[in-house]
This record gives structure tokens, C-alpha cells and sequence, in this order.
């Protein structure tokens, strides 16, 4: 006799999600759309306390909390439209709570990581928008996010050689590619409100 379960299908969330497919499908309590939904946000959410000057493992502290209050309070957002702004908004009180009470306990180093300390982190729509560039790139073919990654997004930017030798291109097919490629990244920013 068969499983009663043998039809049952899961739906795997798709980068192509919008926030308010995988707010519903999160509210539904399906535990892939929560993954989806924090890998969605994990490197918009890890930039926020980093530009506040947190190390890595205040980083994950704050992270960790953003997540908790996102799972706390995503059934009273009233426009799924604006989870990325509530998004950056709870992260951002949050880090600079983080900052406030580093700052309070007179703690001087407030950063063991390679980023940057910056006195004016950037504002919260500069963090949005390279969010935007993210889901962007998400959308698009992965040997073309890669290739945009490897130009546009390395420090130092790779070289064409380098590039072709990554991802197993002749080098004079990379001009080309990548025109194709930026294409289909001004579509997915479209799409994505950019």
C-alpha cells in the first residue's frame, strides 16, 4: 500500500520569487521559503552592522536577532513590498544599539574584520539598492552572475585571462558574453524595481 505522502511535492523556492510569494509561503510555515527568504537577505543584512563597525561574530549576533524578530513580527508586515526596507530598518536599530552600548562599556576597537569603519555608515537606500543588484544577479543565468561577479565586483578587478581561465572561456569570447550577460542583468534589475 503507498505512503499517503507519495504525492506530495515540495516546492522549492525560486530566486524568481518576489517577497510577497515567499512572505505567504513563510506565513504557511513552509520551511524552505524561510531559507530562501534569509539566504535572500543574508548578505543585505550581514552589510548593515558591518558598515557599523560590528566583527564578524557581533555581525552574526545581530544577524541572528534580525531573524528572530523577522520571525516574530512577518505575519503583522502589512505591505510584503516593503520587507526590504523593514528589513534594513530593524538591522540598522539594531547595530547601532550594538554600537551604543560597545561605546557605553568604553570599548575603543570596535572591528577585528577587514571592513571598513565607517563614521557615516552608508544610508539605508545605498544598502537597498546593492540588494536589488544581488536579487538581480540571482536572476540571471550562473555563468553569467559569475562572470559579472569576476569583473565588476572582484577587488581588484580579474583580468580577462583570468577570467576565461575560470570559467573555461577563450578570452575573446569574454567582451562578447559579457554584453549578453549585462543584458540579462538590466532585465532581472527591472524586474526586480531597480
Amino acid at each position: 500500500m503507498p505512503s499517503p505522502w507519495h504525492n506530495l511535492t515540495v516546492r522549492e523556492p525560486s530566486p524568481a520569487w518576489d517577497d510577497a510569494r515567499l512572505v505567504q509561503h513563510c506565513l504557511d510555515g513552509e520551511a524552505a521559503a524561510w531559507r530562501a527568504l534569509i539566504d535572500k537577505y543574508k548578505r543585505f543584512i550581514y552589510s548593515i552592522p558591518f558598515r557599523y563597525g560590528a566583527s564578524p561574530s557581533d555581525a552574526e549576533d545581530i544577524f541572528q536577532g534580525v531573524c528572530l524578530e523577522l520571525y516574530q513580527e512577518l505575519g503583522n508586515l502589512r505591505e510584503a513590498g516593503a520587507l526590504r526596507s523593514w528589513i534594513g530598518t530593524v538591522t540598522a536599530r539594531q547595530s547601532l544599539r550594538w554600537k551604543t552600548r560597545v561605546r557605553q562599556r568604553g570599548e575603543t576597537d570596535l572591528d577585528d574584520s577587514p571592513e571598513p569603519v565607517l563614521e557615516d555608515p552608508p544610508t539605508l537606500e545605498i544598502l537597498e539598492r546593492g540588494q536589488l543588484v544581488h536579487e538581480a544577479i540571482a536572476r540571471i543565468p550562473e555563468r553569467c552572475g559569475r562572470l559579472i561577479q569576476l569583473l565588476f565586483f572582484d577587488d581588484p578587478p580579474r583580468p580577462y585571462d583570468e577570467v576565461a581561465a575560470e570559467l573555461g572561456l577563450a578570452r575573446g569570447s569574454i567582451g562578447f558574453i559579457r554584453g549578453r550577460c549585462l543584458e540579462k542583468l538590466r532585465k532581472a534589475l527591472a524586474e526586480v524595481g531597480f
